[in-house]
């Protein structure tokens, strides 16, 4: 399609958009009488409409019901978490068995290493991208540390190439050959955070098994914005927050994928809670763990109910949607981004360099070269809000649920304001 840099044509193609109608199932902030320009769904996504229902229901079960809203409330309780499981299975490519949610991202991939890493003298390595999101890095070296094994030399950092802005995957591929007969673990961001790319997770899992190392990914930036089919690609484990593009809310409960292969084997290590053990006996109060025969079986304590609330109304939605439509639209609106950036570019002439790859869900990382903060803090005062991360970067992540291809136009005009501005 060969696009338009006018308000006309922004506003033909919202008119043609079959997802425009639930730009209005959600809620924005809005600054200076309208709605804002929302660009960071990849950190917290906006509040679904639905989110207080869901919310009150559970609240008047609780006051109406107390304790046996476990059983007798119209969602019981005591697999409220099940409800979950159906609609992330859809989203991730999972079996609906090899998902459950629980806890919180960084507490999960503390745990599944429980499982999935387990060094001894001859396979110990880690490898993980450079610089992949600092809460990854911490636990990472932790967990190194914690099995008497020194960063330096055990975790292994994929670089990119000649300070590039992405990694090639022939080089992920190589680090893997690399290290192959001491590697025990692939562990990665499937769309990292910084620059927005989407990294090869078929080929990568695919390299790290055929290695014997165990593969597992952090999809906090993946889920709910890109493809997926854990399943099929046949990663060992997977985990990823909820509330970026999954809109469930700040903080709120994670998402953890386990392959059935490595259900209810008896030689795999975790730890263990009462939540985990069958549904069929829990109440039975034994002293001996006996899991469930899913992703359950990972799970330690009662899911927080009043924070799955909001989660399953935002699931809700993507069942109506589905995928396919959504990464149809977040593909065609990110290029629409992609060329208003090109078209203001040209007319402020500026240098604007958009450092995310073609391999990319709907986030632009776009290098402002001659621009600083204050050119941020215009957009953010214009009710643009996008995120700042140093030297010089604005992240901008068009989530397809809410965002318009008019405002894609809006921020255009606005960039171009600020820039100009800024040089009067």
């Amino acid at each position: 399609m060969d696009f338009e840099n006018t308000a006309g044509f922004a506003a033909a193609l919202d008119k043609e958009d079959p997802l425009a109608p639930y730009r209005e199932r959600f809620h924005f902030p809005r600054i200076g009488g309208r709605d804002v320009i929302y660009f960071t769904g990849n950190s917290l996504g906006l509040q679904p409409k639905a989110a207080d229902s869901f919310v009150a229901e559970v609240m008047q079960d609780w006051k109406s019901l107390a304790v046996e809203g476990h059983f007798k409330a119209e969602k019981p309780w005591w697999t409220y978490h099940e409800r979950l499981r159906g609609p992330l299975a859809s989203i991730m490519g999972a079996l609906p068995e090899e998902i459950t949610v629980m806890n919180t991202l960084t507490v999960n991939l503390h745990l599944l290493m429980v499982s999935f890493y387990r060094p001894d003298a001859k396979r110990y390595k880690i490898l993980c991208e450079e610089k992949a999101f600092p809460s990854d890095q911490y636990m990472l070296k932790s967990q190194l540390r914690f099995h008497g094994l020194d960063p330096e030399e055990a975790l292994v950092e994929v670089p990119r190439r000649n300070g590039g802005h992405h990694w090639h995957t022939e080089d992920v591929l190589s680090a893997i050959a690399e290290h192959a007969d001491s590697l025990a673990l692939v562990l990665i961001g499937g769309v990292n955070y910084y620059n927005g790319q989407v990294f090869d997770m078929e080929a990568i899992t695919r390299a790290g098994r055929q290695a014997g190392a165990m593969v597992g990914w952090d999809l906090a930036h993946a889920a709910g914005n890109i493809p997926l089919k854990l399943h099929e690609w046949g990663v060992d484990f997977a985990s990823w927050c909820s509330y970026k593009y999954l809109n469930s809310g700040p903080g709120n409960a994670s998402g953890v994928f386990i392959h059935e292969r490595h259900l209810n084997r008896e030689d795999l290590p975790r730890f263990e809670g009462w939540w985990g053990t069958r549904k069929e006996t829990r109440f039975l109060m034994r002293p001996d763990f006996e899991p469930a025969d899913s992703a359950d079986a990972w799970q330690l304590s009662n899911p927080p109910i009043l924070s799955l609330a909001p989660f399953l109304a935002s699931l809700e939605l993507f069942q109506e949607v589905g995928m396919d439509a959504l990464v149809a639209k977040s593909r065609k609106l990110t290029a629409y981004l992609e060329f208003v950036l090109q078209e203001i570019d040209a007319q402020v002439e500026s240098r604007f360099e958009v450092i995310t790859p073609e391999a990319r869900g709907c986030q632009l990382s776009v290098f402002l070269h001659g621009e600083g903060r204050p050119l941020f803090d215009y957009l953010m005062e214009q009710g643009v809000i996008a995120d700042w991360r140093e030297p010089n970067v604005i992240r901008l992540a068009p989530a397809p649920f809410y965002c318009s291809f008019t405002d894609m136009y809006r921020f255009g005009q606005i960039l171009k304001e600020g820039i100009l501005k800024g040089r009067a």
